[in-house]
C-alpha cells in the first residue's frame, strides 16, 4: 500500500505513521529524515541540499523529488510506503503523482488526520514546552497553523478529486485514531 499521510502540525502525523509501518510492514518516509540521510551520506543531492541549506534557503522540490524517486527505488518500497511530510503545496503534489505514475506506483490512499485548531494549539505549546522551547507561543502556532492550512488545502483537494482522500478524526487515544486509520484503509487493503 502506497500512502500519504496529511495532517497540521501537532495532528499525530509521525506518531501515527510509525505504528502504521509496522502494521503495514512498508518502510515510513519523512522528507526531513530523507534528506538529513542524503547530506550524511553525502550523495550528489545531498552534497547539493547541504549547499542550499548552509546558504539559508530551502531545499527545492526537485531536490526532493530526486530524493524521493532514488529511495522508491529501494527493494523495500515494492510493497509499499507511507510518505510523511510530502506533498505539502499543489506542485509537489503533482510532481509526487507524475513521478509515481512514471515509476509505476500511484498511491493508493491520502489520509488527512483532522484536529481541531485550539487541540492542535494545546498540544504544540505542551509539546514546546516539555522540549524548553519558547518559540512555540500560542500566537505563533496559530500563524504557522494558518500558513499550513493555506498550503495544503489544495493537496487535500487535490487528493480528494483523484478519489483518494479520506478525513480521520485526530482526536482521541493513540490506539483510538490509529484504529480509525486502519477501519479507513481496510477496503483498500482487501483489493490492494
Amino acid at each position: 500500500m502506497r500512502l500519504v499521510l496529511l495532517g497540521a502540525p501537532g495532528s499525530g502525523k509521525g506518531t501515527q505513521a510509525a505504528r502504521l509501518k509496522e502494521h503495514l510492514q512498508v518502510p515510513h518516509i519523512s522528507t526531513g529524515d530523507l534528506l538529513r540521510a542524503e547530506v550524511a551520506a553525502g550523495t550528489k543531492l545531498g552534497l547539493e541540499a547541504k549547499e542550499i541549506m548552509a546558504a539559508g534557503n530551502l531545499v527545492s522540490d526537485e531536490i526532493l523529488l530526486g530524493m524521493l524517486e532514488d529511495r522508491f527505488s529501494r527493494p523495500d518500497t515494492a510493497g509499499g510506503f507511507i510518505l510523511d511530510g510530502y506533498p505539502r503545496n499543489q506542485a509537489q503534489a503533482d510532481a509526487l503523482d507524475k513521478l509515481l505514475g512514471r515509476i509505476r506506483q500511484p498511491m493508493d490512499f491520502a489520509v488527512q488526520l483532522e484536529v481541531p485548531t485550539e487541540l492542535l494549539v494545546e498540544r504544540i505549546a505542551g509539546r514546546a514546552k516539555a522540549e524548553g522551547r519558547a518559540d512555540d507561543s500560542p500566537e505563533s502556532v496559530r500563524t504557522r497553523l494558518q500558513v499550513y492550512e493555506n498550503s495544503t488545502a489544495p493537496v487535500i483537494e487535490f487528493y480528494r478529486q483523484h478519489g483518494q482522500l479520506t478525513v480521520v478524526d485526530g482526536v482521541g487515544s493513540l490506539d483510538e485514531v490509529f484504529n480509525r486509520i486502519i477501519e479507513a484503509l481496510a477496503p483498500v487493503k482487501e483489493v490492494g
